[in-house]
């Protein structure tokens, strides 16, 4: 039987839904990385600076195969934002916060 030409097939579409508190997001500037054979563990960390303790804010736990599909799509958004903004640079250096960010203060 042939197909119609103008009704082409369905794809499968998923309905996500996003709520207000998720939307906001979370900041994270540390991300540590752990795995079994069958999980790939992935905690958001929020490192304040003054501050000895830092917060998990998140964990992500996927499968071996969503961790290598999240490298792909990973890999290519960040080919995608170089091309828009010019390369990301990186350095080994240590992040350095302003003097007494979230530390303790002098007394007036």
């Amino acid at each position: 039987m042939a197909e119609d030409k103008n009704n082409p097939p369905q794809q499968n579409q998923i309905n996500i839904e996003l709520s207000e508190e998720i939307a906001e997001g979370v900041y994270s500037n540390l991300a540590m990385i752990a795995h079994s054979n069958s999980e790939f563990v992935i905690d958001f960390i929020r490192l304040m600076p003054g501050v000895p303790k830092a917060k998990v804010k998140s964990r992500i736990v996927i499968t071996p195969e969503h961790a290598k599909r999240l490298l792909s799509a990973l890999k290519d958004n960040i080919s995608k934002y170089e091309a828009n903004f010019g390369p990301i640079k990186q350095t080994n250096d240590v992040p350095t916060f302003p003097m007494n960010f979230g530390g303790t203060m002098g007394e007036a």
